[in-house]
């Protein structure tokens, strides 16, 4: 397997693994009664902002879907669908970053904005990461040169995966550590929400 594959892949789990907490998170603060720990939203929002749109998308752009595109023309409409979700994912990341501002300065309301805003971008990129990895990757394997991949994969090598960064005084590092630290279970090792005095306002 090619090393950009492979680190592709990795990529994907990991924003995978951000996404699933995050959905599961924003569900969990459907409930107006228990205040969530909104500095768990940040730091996963940042994460989603800082490595999968700032520099898994452009990679992607710039190096894979640039070399499939000229080694396949056929594929051009998969690969400029994929380019255009790359730029929707960019848009509904500040949407999201607005509606938990909303959220936490109106709380209990806005649980419901929030959580739909979340629901919107994950699954964006759940059927994204599908058709990279389903469609696109068996493509680009067969039509791209031993040259090409050597340009990819030097590309991919550059990136700093914040869930897999080892560096222990990293930033990325820290950041990882931080959100497992604050999540309650099961998603993090951090307290579970406490009871607030929002019940009585609805959403």
């Amino acid at each position: 397997m090619h090393k950009s594959i492979r680190v592709l892949r990795d990529e994907h789990r990991s924003i995978a693994a951000v996404l699933h907490g995050l959905q599961h998170l924003a569900r969990a603060a459907q409930d107006p009664g228990v205040r969530p720990e909104f500095e768990v939203f940040r730091a996963m929002i940042y994460y989603i902002d800082a490595f999968p749109e700032r520099q898994h998308h452009p990679k992607e752009d710039d190096y894979l879907f640039a070399h499939v595109a000229r080694r396949a023309p056929q594929v051009a409409a998969l690969v400029d669908e994929l380019r255009a979700e790359h730029v929707k994912g960019a848009q509904l990341v500040r949407d999201l970053e607005r509606a938990l501002l909303e959220f936490e300065q109106s709380w209990p309301r806005g649980a419901g904005a929030f959580a739909a805003a979340v629901d919107e971008y994950a699954e964006l990129h759940w059927e994204h990461m599908r058709k990279e990895e389903h469609e696109l990757l068996p493509l680009a394997e067969q039509h791209l040169t031993a040259e090409d991949w050597g340009e990819i994969d030097a590309a991919f090598a550059e990136n700093v995966d914040p869930l897999s960064d080892l560096e222990p005084e990293g930033e990325f590092a820290k950041l990882y550590t931080r959100i497992v630290t604050l999540a309650p279970a099961p998603i993090g090792l951090g307290e579970s929400w406490r009871r607030g005095a929002g019940a009585a306002w609805g959403r």
